[in-house]
């Protein structure tokens, strides 16, 4: 069963005061099915986030549409949470009554509370209920941001960088906490990295997105079994394909942003793969 559809999306910013306009992506088409967990990877400006946001229902295109559960995205909805890269909580709210707060509008107090704490316990925050924003870690900000979307129940979860601003053991923590959830619930979900080894880690498919204007490149399989180990020989191998696909996409960006500066400053500017190199975009 297919989730998610995009077809022949493009998105354009008009700057009206300047007579100007910017084409971020164009003709984009593809297909997620349920249950699968799909990233987007790819260099700064090709659009990944902006692509997210119009299938949350966020933003909308300029051309071409975009269906969820078979009917067409036109804004956001219960069918699709999002889980953005600051975890956003409100700090004078306890753990609970965060995750709580938009619940209530939906369900009686009690239902509420159930429903927090199984997604709480979930991600392994049961212990924690009580404390306050200040009193967490980033990690644990973002499981309970996590557990606020999860609360909702919805089909498709939308991941932007989410783990982008968090240190290397926080971030390889939350990998594993990523896939036990998706293998507890079944969920959809599209998930925005700049981070190759991450998108290995955690996808059955990668949706590679070109320079701007951003276009989808390529789509690489994940048929490693899971959990999957960095230091084996098939993930370095399909690690070192994506590197140098995107690695001819970079090049283009740093072209465009140096010009004539770009050959004197292109041996300090090597890719790698935990390399930053797209975040918010």
């Amino acid at each position: 069963m297919t989730d998610v559809v995009i077809e022949q999306v493009e998105k354009t910013f008009f700057d009206k005061t300047k007579d100007t306009s910017f084409t971020v992506f164009q003709h984009i088409d593809a297909e997620i099915k349920s249950g699968e967990f799909v990233s987007l990877l790819g260099p700064s400006g090709c659009g990944k986030s902006t692509l997210l946001n119009i299938i949350a229902g966020l933003e909308s295109p300029t051309k071409g549409k975009i269906t969820a559960g078979g009917a067409e995205v036109t804004g956001p909805g219960p069918d699709r949470g999002v889980v953005f890269q600051e975890s956003a909580l409100m700090p004078w709210l306890s753990v609970l009554d965060n995750v709580m707060f938009g619940l209530r509008k939906r369900m009686k107090k009690e239902e509420a509370k159930e429903r927090a704490e199984y997604f709480l316990k979930l991600v392994h925050l049961s212990k924690f209920i009580h404390a306050y924003p200040h009193e967490l870690s980033g990690g644990m900000k973002q499981r309970v941001s996590i557990a606020r979307t999860l609360a909702f129940d919805p089909d498709i979860l939308l991941m932007d960088e989410p783990f982008g601003a968090l240190d290397e053991q926080t971030r390889s923590m939350l990998h594993k906490e990523v896939m036990y959830i998706w293998e507890k619930t079944k969920k959809t979900v599209i998930f925005v990295t700049h981070n190759i080894r991450e998108s290995i880690l955690l996808s059955d498919r990668i949706v590679l997105m070109g320079t701007r204007p951003g276009r989808i490149v390529e789509t690489f399989d994940v048929p490693l079994e899971r959990p999957r180990k960095t230091s084996s020989a098939a993930f370095g191998k399909l690690e070192e394909q994506i590197q140098q696909k995107l690695a001819v996409e970079i090049e283009k960006v740093m072209k465009e942003e140096l010009g004539d500066d770009y050959n004197s400053k292109k041996s300090a500017l090597l890719y790698h793969t935990d390399r930053d190199m797209g975040n918010h975009i």
